[in-house]
Order: structure tokens, then C-alpha cells, then sequence
């Protein structure tokens, strides 16, 4: 079977930039699997974008589909023909719809009786002749929120298109989309390579570009460039450059032939807080900040140009005139809030609606506020600090700063906080209540941080789920599975033993009569769990290990990660497969009979046999071994004394017949077998684990 090569590329007007690596993505899976989907096998497929394009090359695409054989089952032969033999409605109505005569079909015999079939040999579609339909469904699949028309075309696309290429080796595929012809030439950069430059072939498309259209058209080999160019003029500046991973991606998506060049501001701004400086950098003018070996600013910024000018001089000048007057807003909102404390912005939260049932941002600050004081009396905490913390938490969001710079809400918080004479433990709870921000974030170091973060957190999923209205599918506008997250990794990652429910109780007595739903407590304990697993499995500890030990409800995520690790332990010892294959058999035989069973003493005058005499002995001198233990939480000492039963159970099960035809002797050994049941169920339901 011959193979080439496909190039599929989409010109348009500039793309999205912090969209741009997502569309690419999305289109080369869509291609990929639709050439999968259609059993059109390749080698390789490499994606593409830059400011004016989206393209895939795939290599060694086959030309055409296999041949395949398709196989239609039809009536049963027992159906097929009347008590004369003659063929039935059935079977005629089959043979037309196969297109066949009868005598074409052939007998498959299955294990349920004879079967008529109609084989035929299907002859594979060149690959050409599938690929606008390939195409059609990538187009559609793509990620985007508002498709854009232009001109008079019915057409929607994210931007309007103005060329396609679309080659099959070094043939020309004959397709026209967006009302466009696809052709075999491509457009290098706007301003450096603005004329037509024909493709010769899908491989050397990427390197055309680069070598006369002035494109990098690989994204990774992009961003590559330009951060190490941003690294490089920093170096020569004296200092390192502050990278933020998302800037990066969206100047990537900026340019397509990037270089850097530093200009620098005047040094009186550097009496601003950085982060403030860094903000109005990089969200108004995209620029990377220099910082020197100490982690102060310097007054130098780096910007990534789209074009090698011959008078970079030109470019710098016009960028420092530009961030002058930002950075002078900047400076002008600093001195313009700290004429005002913070505690003095908290009554204004009142004109602020946090959610239109769930009152305003002053409602939530008080609430937050009662929460606090509960979660610090429950660890230890100054109450005092917690409240006043919680209290002053969302005034920073009335500031100019902040509303000018909504990145900056917690962090300006902190600077204001301080400047009024709050204690550092407060000021630093300001900026601490958001984290963690995103995955693998820090977590709030300082014990009033967690105590704020936690009672935020707890508040807004409690008031959502309260309303009915939990995170879906695709939505989740307040956030509610990072909050969930967050508040799971700050009680387990900094050792609180808080109960869980006991606080969504507290916190739900906050709300009065402004929630409608009866059980938010198990919808949101139930959503925590299901967040446990993921946070669980991303540990490396087992799914059925997470399994055991949700099946028992803990009510602390300390309290359920110190299980996991128990049981995790508790598996790999020799007697772990012996007893959670007892303990399922127990719980089997206790669940089968529980109509006629009823939770009951051991009757020890009724223990007749030697093994069920010695579970019995084994199970009292174990609830008295493992009851000092369990005092301490210490489950991997549970767990080790535990799995010295495996001798008892095992010869229980070998020799004591426990549906015993005696009804109270039968009702004992369940009895028993409860008994033993109960002493893992301290911990975890081993019987969850898997051999």
C-alpha cells in the first residue's frame, strides 16, 4: 500500500493568542481522529500554529482505506423459511436490503442456532476523497466559545480565513471551504514576507516558512526561542528575568518571528509594590520584568517584538513613552488607597453582591468571620485574629489598585494591611486565603492564612450546593472544584484535624433561611470525596486502597489520609490477601442475612467448636490490644495487630459451619463474625482491597 504526506493549513487574520495553543491541539486530534475513525493509518502527525495559521502535516498517510469484508447477519434460518421451505417476508426483505439474491447469503452457525448472512468484499475510498468530510469535523469540533462571520459568506470561523492549503503529497487536493479554493501556497510574515510562497511538499512546509516567510511556525521551537532570548537580555541587564509561564504562552501566540529587546522606566517607580509594577507589565503591555539576584526589581522591562527592525532603538523609544504613563497609573492608585484603611472600605462590601441569593460580599465576609473564630477555637488558633482577618478580607477588592488589577485582589490586601498596622499574622491571611491559586500551588504558611482560607472555602461551596446550584460538566463559575481541593490539601497537608461536617453544620447555620436544600452536608461531603480519590490516586497510593477506606466515612482528610497510608502498608504484608479475602467473605455472609440477623452479643456459652472458640479469645484480646491505639490514630499499629487474625479467621472458615441449623448457635457465630468485622472496620473495609 503506497503512503504521502498531508499538509493541512488554515490561513486567517490574527488568532486569539491566549487561545491559540488550545485551537492548535484541538485541530491535530480532530484530524487525527477522524483519519483514525475513517481507518486511514499514518506514522506521524505534527501540529502547527502562529498568529496566522493552524496546520497539521501528517506523514505516511496511507492512500487509500483497506479493503475490508462487511458482514450483515439476517433472520435466523429457523425464520427464514416457511414449513415449505419457501422464503419468508424476513428473509426476503434482508436479501433486499443487501442488495443480494437469496441464493447469495451463506449459514453462520453460532452457539444460539444456524444464522443467514450476507457477505461482500468493500472496497477501500482513496484517502482524498475522505478528507473534506475529515476536515468539516475538525472545523466544528474546535474550542470556540463566538464564531465570527465576514464578508457576505455564511461561513463561521474564529477569524476570518483568507487562504487553505491542503496537499497530499505533492498532489493538490481539491477543496473549497470558507469560499476558498484550496491551494499549494502558503504567506510568510505580514510585514517581512508578505507575497504568496508555494509549498513543495507537507515536510518542507515548516522549513519554507522559516527560511523565506520569516515564520516559526513549530510553537514549542517558538516559546523556546523566546524565552531564552527574554533570559539572554536580562543577563546583559545584570539581572533574571520573571517569567510567568502563561505570558509566555500568550506572547508565543503573539508572534510569529520574535525578537527581544529591554527598554527600562524611571527608577521612582520602584517605590511601588513589585507585584503592582509586574501587573500592569505584563497584563497591559506584555512585557517580562527584570529582577536582580535578591529578587528586587530593576527599572528594565523586556518586550518580544513580531518584527527584526532595523532601528530597534525606534521600537525601544516607543515602548518606554507607552509604559511611562501605566506605570504611572499604577503609582497614582497607590497613593490614592492608602489615603483610605481598609477597615474603613468594609461597610461598601454591602453594595456589592456576592450572589444574588446568597446576599452580599458583606453578608459573606461576616460569615466567613463567625466561621473563622469556630475553626480557630477548634485548632488552637487566636480567635481574634482570625475574625479581623476575615473582616478586612474582600476590602482590598474596592480599591483602585485592585480594580484596575484584579490579579493583585489578596496580595494588595497584604501591602494595605500593613501600612494600617494590622499584626503581620492578618496581613499575610489577606493574600493567604486564596491559595492555593491552581494546581500544585503553595498553601498558606501562616496558621490565621489557613484558618481564613478554610473558612472561605468552606462558605462558598456550602452556600452554592445550598442553593442547588453544584459545579456541572462544563461550568463551575465560583470555582467550587479548586475551593474543594484547596480546603482537602490545607487540612491534610498541614495535619488539622478538623470534622468536616461539623464545620459545613457551623457553616450553614451562618446562612439562616437563604438555603433550600436539605442535605448539603452529604452533597458536599460526598463532592469532597470524590475529590479525595483524584488527590488520593495523584499520591500514587491505589484506587481500591481509596476504596477501603471511604467505604468507613472518615470525617477528617487528615484523619482519611493517615488511613491510606495505613492501608497502604497493611497490603503489602503477607496476611493482607488472606484476611481481605476473609473480611469480604464476612461481610458477604453478614449482609445475605441481615433480614433475619440483628446485631448480638457472643453468647460464649454457645461457642462449641475449638476455632470459633479461638476467634472469639483472639477478637476480645485484640479490642483491648488495638483500643489504646486507635486513641492515638496510630492505624498502621491497628492494622499490624489486626493481621494476626488471619490464623483465627482462616480456621474458623475451615472448620465451623456457620449456617448452622440451631438458630441461636447460628446467630452467635454472626455474632462473632460482627465482631470481627467491626475491629477492621475501625480503620478501613479491607474487604474493598483487590488481590
Amino acid at each position: 500500500m503506497n503512503h504521502r504526506d498531508l499538509l493541512i493549513e488554515i490561513g486567517t487574520e490574527e488568532l486569539p493568542p491566549t487561545a491559540l495553543s488550545k485551537l492548535e491541539q484541538a485541530f491535530a486530534k480532530s484530524i487525527g481522529d477522524g483519519l483514525q475513525k475513517a481507518d486511514l493509518p499514518y506514522t506521524r502527525l505534527t501540529s502547527y500554529s502562529s498568529p496566522r495559521r493552524l496546520a497539521v502535516v501528517v506523514e505516511a498517510l496511507i492512500e487509500k482505506q483497506p479493503d475490508r469484508e462487511v458482514e450483515k447477519r439476517g433472520p435466523a434460518v429457523k425464520a427464514a423459511f416457511d414449513a415449505d421451505g419457501n422464503p419468508t417476508k424476513a428473509l426476503m426483505g434482508f436479501a433486499r436490503s443487501c442488495g443480494a439474491e437469496i441464493e447469495a447469503l451463506e449459514t453462520m452457525e453460532t452457539d444460539k442456532g444456524s444464522w443467514l448472512v450476507f457477505r461482500e468484499q468493500q472496497q477501500g475510498a482513496a484517502t482524498e476523497t475522505l478528507l473534506g468530510d475529515i476536515l468539516d469535523q475538525a472545523l466544528n469540533a474546535l474550542p470556540i466559545p463566538k464564531r465570527m462571520r465576514w464578508a457576505d459568506r455564511d461561513d463561521a470561523f474564529v477569524r476570518p480565513v483568507h487562504w487553505l492549503v491542503v496537499l497530499f503529497g505533492d498532489q493538490l487536493v481539491p477543496l473549497k471551504r470558507f469560499g476558498i479554493d484550496a491551494g499549494r501556497q502558503t504567506y510568510g510574515h505580514r510585514f517581512h514576507h508578505p507575497a504568496a510562497i508555494p509549498v513543495e511538499s507537507p515536510q518542507q512546509y515548516a522549513s519554507q516558512l522559516a527560511e523565506i516567510g520569516s515564520v516559526i511556525a513549530e510553537t514549542a521551537t517558538r516559546r523556546e526561542m523566546i524565552e531564552k532570548q527574554v533570559h539572554e537580555t536580562a543577563t546583559r541587564l545584570g539581572g533574571e528575568a520573571v517569567i510567568n509561564p502563561d505570558l509566555l504562552d500568550e506572547v508565543t501566540g503573539l508572534v510569529e518571528w520574535p525578537v527581544a529587546l529591554s527598554g527600562e522606566f524611571d527608577q521612582r517607580f520602584l517605590e511601588l509594590p513589585p507585584e503592582a509594577l509586574i501587573s500592569s507589565m505584563e497584563g497591559h503591555q506584555k512585557y517580562f520584568a527584570v529582577r536582580d539576584k535578591n529578587g528586587a526589581l530593576l527599572p528594565y522591562f523586556i518586550t518580544v517584538s513580531n518584527i527584526e527592525s532595523r532601528d530597534p532603538a525606534q521600537v525601544v523609544g516607543g515602548n518606554e513613552r507607552v509604559i511611562r504613563p501605566r506605570l504611572a497609573d499604577a503609582a497614582f492608585f497607590w497613593d490614592t488607597d492608602r489615603k483610605q484603611p481598609l477597615a474603613d472600605r468594609l461597610p461598601q462590601l454591602k453594595s456589592i453582591v456576592f450572589q444574588n441569593k446568597l446576599g452580599t460580599l458583606f453578608d459573606k465576609s461576616q460569615r466567613v468571620a463567625d466561621l473563622a473564630v469556630v475553626i480557630a477555637e477548634s485548632t488552637g488558633v487566636d480567635a481574634k485574629q482570625a475574625r479581623r482577618a476575615a473582616e478586612l478580607a474582600k476590602c482590598d477588592l474596592l480599591t483602585e489598585m485592585v480594580g484596575e488589577f484584579p490579579d493583585l485582589q489578596g496580595i494588595m490586601g497584604r501591602y494595605y494591611a500593613q501600612l494600617d498596622g494590622e499584626t503581620s499574622a492578618v496581613a499575610d491571611a489577606l493574600d493567604e486565603q486564596y491559595m492555593p491559586r491552581f494546581a500544585g500551588d503553595a498553601l498558606p504558611a501562616g496558621q490565621i492564612g489557613q484558618t481564613l482560607s478554610l473558612a472561605e472555602k468552606i462558605d462558598t461551596l456550602v452556600g452554592l450546593f445550598g442553593i442547588g446550584q453544584p459545579p456541572t460538566g462544563v461550568k463551575d463559575p465560583f470555582a467550587l472544584r479548586r475551593a474543594s481541593l484547596g480546603l482537602l490539601r490545607i487540612m491534610i497537608e498541614k495535619q488539622l484535624p478538623l470534622n468536616l461536617p461539623e464545620l459545613l453544620e457551623a457553616s450553614i447555620k451562618g446562612y439562616g433561611d437563604r438555603l433550600t436544600q436539605t442535605d448539603v452536608v452529604e452533597q458536599v461531603m460526598q463532592y469532597c470525596y470524590d475529590r479525595l480519590k483524584a488527590y488520593v490516586t495523584d499520591q500514587g497510593y491505589a484506587a481500591d486502597v481509596y476504596e477501603a477506606v471511604v467505604a468507613v466515612r472518615p470525617e477528617s482528610p487528615y484523619d482519611f489520609m493517615q488511613r491510606v497510608v495505613a492501608v497502604a502498608e497493611f497490603r503489602q504484608m503477607e496476611q493482607a490477601d488472606s484476611l481481605a479475602a476473609g473480611h469480604k467473605r464476612i461481610g458477604n455472609i453478614l449482609r445475605k442475612n441481615a433480614d433475619e440477623y440483628e446485631s448480638l452479643t457472643v453468647d460464649r456459652t454457645l461457642l462449641s467448636e475449638t476455632a470459633e472458640q479461638q476467634l472469639a479469645d483472639s477478637v476480645e484480646s485484640m479490642q483491648k490490644a488495638i483500643a489504646p491505639l486507635m486513641a492515638e490514630a496510630d492505624y498502621a499499629g491497628v492494622l499490624t495487630r489486626l493481621a494476626g487474625l488471619r490464623d483465627s479467621v482462616d480456621t474458623f472458615f475451615d472448620d465451623v459451619m456457620v449456617m448452622a441449623e440451631d438458630r441461636k448457635i447460628r446467630h452467635n457465630r454472626f455474632a462473632l463474625l460482627e465482631q470481627t468485622q467491626r475491629l477492621f472496620l475501625e480503620v478501613a473495609d479491607i474487604g474493598c482491597l483487590q488481590a
